[in-house]
């Protein structure tokens, strides 16, 4: 008897306490009331980064706030264009195009989270929407925008090894996305015509197989860029978005006006010849430029934000660096020594040491960083190691003592408008101790620099006259 009794009071106050319940949530309907005030919004606007078609965007918000000191109930919130809208919606948890009655507390807030998706050939080139709010109080609207780009896709996959088995050129009309590797057939060629855009998706990257050729024909205003898939900019700060470009023995590469962005290895050149000019590299994991045993003429290179070094050269080789910027000021990783240059004569491959010889030619250019050395060379006993910095700014301290020319500067702080590579600026102030500093005869070899002003009279030690 007393069991049943103590199952009894148990029924009796789980019931109570439900009801309860019941009647504390139907209490909390009825004072949601309609809104006597506008809503406030975090953004009258949402721009989203441009997309591409086929391709989800990531997810952005917009948060809604009850600046009222009561419960409101929203009538409703709408996506204007609705099911032929290119955007996607989630309100309070829940996705769709058209919802009633949201309840929003006193003094709180909600989100909306948006996203878009454009399909195959999407009409739209600029793709705008709006999320509209109404209410007693009023009619208010949040404004969706975004740029789609029409895009072509290059997958590799168990059936599809993604090879370029002939002569390819790309033009500027679609942008190219790649997932997996992208390889370029030995022997073939791939131009790549100005303003055209590649984008790798994570871990993704191109490879120019033996005796092929990559040309990139870029120009100011019009550069080709190679640069991880996720757009928005904050990942242009960020490395290891995606691999990078691999270029085999005896390739050949032509590079102008290029920007490599945000990957592991920007370009990474195994016994290649390579000219590179007017390009930049930046916010690399591990190297910009990892040379082995290569023959590379560069000229108004611009480098930053690399954690071993912006231009490491192994096995030796011959380089040939003139009027070019290599500034590090990496801080993503401490471990990283961030060097603007490292050379020498060595290189691992597998399990063997191979050796090579170095011959390095520095001319009207700048190396430094905020670390104590800028330049790290490791010349291996028996090998030849020639190098020559002629009317140059180097950044160098503790052991290191290299042979500077006489017009060369040692540790003067070359005085960049804005290194942080969030809004890079490499040109030199006014007083900069580079500024009209560099060799009149070098200058006449590369007349403009990468902004195409004139170096002939007075020209500055790097890219930036």
């Amino acid at each position: 008897m007393p069991t049943s009794m103590n199952k009894f009071k148990l029924i009796l106050a789980l019931s109570f306490w439900t009801l309860l319940t019941a009647m504390s949530c139907n209490r909390d309907d009825i004072n949601f009331e309609s809104p006597t005030q506008l809503l406030r919004f975090s953004a009258d606007t949402l721009f989203l980064d441009t997309v591409y078609n086929q391709v989800r965007s990531e997810t952005y918000a917009v948060k809604i706030y009850n600046n009222e000191d009561k419960d409101v109930l929203i009538p409703k919130i709408t996506l204007e264009k609705g099911a032929a809208s290119l955007y996607r919606i989630n309100v309070d948890g829940k996705s769709g195009t058209d919802f009633s009655n949201i309840p929003l507390r006193k003094k709180d807030s909600l989100y909306i989270f948006v996203e878009i998706a454009p399909i195959a050939n999407a009409p739209e080139a600029i793709a705008e929407d709006r999320i509209n709010f109404e209410s007693p109080a009023g009619k208010q609207h949040v404004t969706l925008f975004s740029v789609v780009q029409d895009a072509e896709f290059y997958i590799e996959s168990k059936t599809n090894p993604n090879i370029l088995s002939s002569n390819t050129s790309w033009s500027n009309d679609k942008a190219k996305i790649i997932f997996g590797d992208l390889t370029l057939a030995e022997g073939t060629t791939l131009n790549i015509a100005k303003g055209t855009n590649v984008y790798f998706h994570k871990s993704s990257g191109l490879k120019i197989s033996k005796n092929a050729k990559l040309n990139i024909d870029g120009d100011l205003g019009s550069e080709v860029i190679f640069r991880g898939d996720r757009n928005d900019p904050r990942y242009d700060t960020i490395p290891k978005n995606w691999q990078g470009i691999s270029m085999e023995v005896n390739s050949t590469l032509h590079m102008n006006y290029a920007k490599v962005i945000g990957g592991t290895v920007g370009l990474q050149m195994n016994q290649t010849t390579a000219i590179i000019d007017n390009s930049i590299f930046h916010t690399h994991q591990e190297f910009g430029i990892l040379a082995i045993n290569s023959n590379v003429t560069a000229k108004n290179l611009v480098m930053n934000n690399c954690g071993n070094a912006d231009f490491g050269i192994f096995k030796g080789g011959t380089y040939n660096i003139t009027h070019s910027t290599l500034a590090n000021y990496w801080n993503l990783n401490s471990a990283l020594p961030g060097l603007g240059l490292y050379a020498t004569n060595e290189y691992e491959n597998g399990n063997s040491i191979e050796q090579g010889a170095l011959n390095l030619t520095v001319k009207n250019s700048i190396i430094y960083t905020d670390n104590s050395n800028a330049v790290l060379f490791k010349p291996t006993a028996g090998q030849v190691f020639n190098y020559s910095f002629q009317t140059s700014l180097l950044k160098y301290g503790g052991s290191a003592n290299y042979t500077l020319d006489a017009g060369s500067l040692k540790n003067q702080d070359p005085k960049f408008l804005n290194y942080f590579t969030q809004k890079m600026n490499l040109r030199l102030k006014v007083d900069s101790p580079a500024k009209g500093k560099g060799n009149v005869a070098v200058g006449a070899t590369v007349p403009l620099d990468i902004v195409k002003v004139s170096r002939t009279v007075n020209p500055s030690m790097g890219a930036y006259q």
